[in-house]
């Protein structure tokens, strides 16, 4: 297993796609989400219709509001496009065969993978805090006990986030490609928005919408119902994992 934790991981950093998209989500979304930030500050009466609820908010509040809303989609399309890469690659490339002959399983291998995936969204997540604390001092916000609590939720909502797009890595190996997973990213994305938008109360027992909701409305979702979202890595991972276990060339 160790030793398919190292190979993977030379695969990851040797990315060009993984690394794009550590970049945009990283440091993209904070920029934009403190150019909103600056906007409302100034009193645009454009981006403030735009911001909604959060238009009444001030310093960090506004600040990490406005990154968690980029996030909760925008770090999701990105975690299942890293994950679609991962596993999707290696049939695009034609470099499955050659797992066949390793004395590595297959299912350790997709393992690893996912293992190699989670470390890279939480340096992801730490990387977009950061970037957002750095967004903050930019603008003049003074650190205080209010804006650590909203980073520690806005870590949270990445690292959930990224167990919400496990689906993708079964999908990508079932399809053989990297389209499928990124097919089934959206779809969730689509879900959790459709469910949200027409029924907010219930939304929050959805594991696919309660991070998101947790993360903007702490009191609207218990701890309970943030749990069940542990459902969704733990069948898809194992579902992976089995997936690549019973692989079959002809198939």
């Amino acid at each position: 297993m160790g030793i398919a934790i190292v190979v993977e991981f030379r695969k990851a950093a040797a990315s060009r796609t993984l690394w794009a998209t550590s970049i945009l989500v990283a440091f993209g979304i904070p920029i934009l989400a403190g150019t909103l930030s600056a906007a409302a500050r100034s009193g645009n009466e454009q981006i403030l219709a735009q911001l909604g609820p959060l238009g009444g908010a001030s310093r960090w509040e506004l600040l990490t509001g406005i990154t968690t809303q980029v996030s909760a989609a925008g770090a999701l399309l990105a975690f299942g496009v890293g994950l679609s890469w991962l596993f999707g690659r290696e049939f695009a490339d034609n470099t499955i065969t050659g797992l066949f002959a390793q004395p590595v399983t297959r299912g350790c291998i997709a393992l690893a993978k996912l293992c190699v995936f989670f470390v890279w969204a939480a340096v992801i997540a730490c990387a977009l805090v950061a970037a957002t604390l750095a967004a903050g001092f930019a603008l003049g916000f003074p650190l205080g006990e209010g804006a650590a609590a909203d980073q520690t939720r806005l870590f949270a909502l990445l690292v959930s986030t990224a167990a919400l797009a496990t689906p993708a890595a079964w999908a990508a190996t079932l399809g053989r490609g990297l389209l499928p997973g990124i097919a089934v990213t959206i779809l969730i994305l689509i879900t959790a928005q459709i469910v949200s938008i027409a029924a907010p109360q219930a939304a929050a027992w959805m594991p696919l919408a309660a991070p998101a909701l947790w993360a903007l409305f702490p009191g609207s979702v218990h701890p309970g119902q943030l749990a069940l979202v542990l459902v969704v890595p733990i069948i898809f991972s194992a579902a992976t994992a089995l997936a690549w276990h019973r692989l079959q060339l002809d198939k």
